[in-house]
């Protein structure tokens, strides 16, 4: 489905407006500035540097059964690359997914029962991408969010995935991609349109999603979307995005004694 890279951003209020409803539903997706001013962000990234420094110290391999990736940094120090979980580990964060704004995203859904999925899946995913020797997360290939449905013989429930991006972005620095209108695509394109995670590549059908600090993103489970890696290498090459799901149906929270899910015992393949 055709769509420009001028795309529009919105703003986004206590409710949708019915020409940001009527987008979503054409093209999956939603980019909304600001949403995050300059300094809530800088508390954002304080706070995951916080989350961070304690595993680290604690040796962290894995909350409520999902595994931390770490890697390492432009100066060769270990870091946390994918947080799972983060918002039950520091107030700021937490804090942050109790935001109202988040409501007006509910009837995106299309489902009774809509909310902020803090305790499940993967709660607050803080992703840290950077492109040096050492790092274990660069780039993320062609995927679904849908997927981990199939996995478990499940019905495809209805999902969206909230990104607050924490660095600006520009389409020549890697970054977000996405193929607008593949939310409506049926099972079989949406099983075997790409090769998950192993597909890196551009489509010509491809949108870049170009990003401020404090930029607020959306899109549906089902959309085909990836991260592209940087060109650049070094701290340019960084960029820090933190996702939570917005979902609806059986409450399902995860503890300490859930077990892996079977699609994250290859996440160290994803870098």
């Amino acid at each position: 489905m055709a769509l420009s890279s001028d795309y529009p951003r919105f703003t986004l209020g206590s409710t949708l407006t019915a020409e940001q409803r009527a987008f979503f539903t054409k093209y999956g997706f939603l980019h909304f500035r600001p949403f995050a001013s300059p300094e809530y962000v800088q508390q954002i990234l304080k706070a995951t540097e916080d989350v961070q420094a304690k595993w680290l110290a604690e040796g962290v391999e894995k909350v409520n059964g999902v595994p931390i990736k770490y890697g390492h940094d432009v100066d060769g120090s270990r870091i946390v690359q994918r947080f799972a979980f983060a918002s039950q580990h520091h107030p700021v964060l937490h804090e942050l997914l109790q935001d109202d704004r988040f409501k007006a995203l509910f009837p995106l859904l299309e489902a009774e029962g809509g909310r902020v999925g803090e305790n499940e899946k993967d709660g607050l995913v803080v992703n840290h991408y950077v492109n040096v020797p050492g790092s274990e997360f660069s780039q993320m290939g062609w995927h679904t969010d849908s997927l981990r449905d199939v996995f478990y013989g499940k019905r495809i429930g209805p999902m969206l995935n909230v990104g607050l991006h924490l660095d600006g972005t520009k389409a020549t620095n890697g970054g977000l991609r996405v193929i607008p209108g593949t939310h409506r695509q049926g099972l079989h394109k949406m099983l075997f349109r790409k090769k998950y995670y192993k597909d890196v590549f551009y489509d010509p059908n491809e949108v870049a999603i170009e990003t401020e600090p404090g930029d607020l993103t959306v899109h549906d489970g089902r959309m085909w979307h990836r991260v592209a890696q940087s060109p650049l290498v070094g701290p340019e090459s960084r960029r820090r995005v933190m996702y939570v799901p917005i979902i609806s149906g059986k409450y399902q929270p995860k503890s300490e004694d859930s077990p892996t899910p079977f699609y994250l015992r290859f996440l160290h393949l994803v870098k």
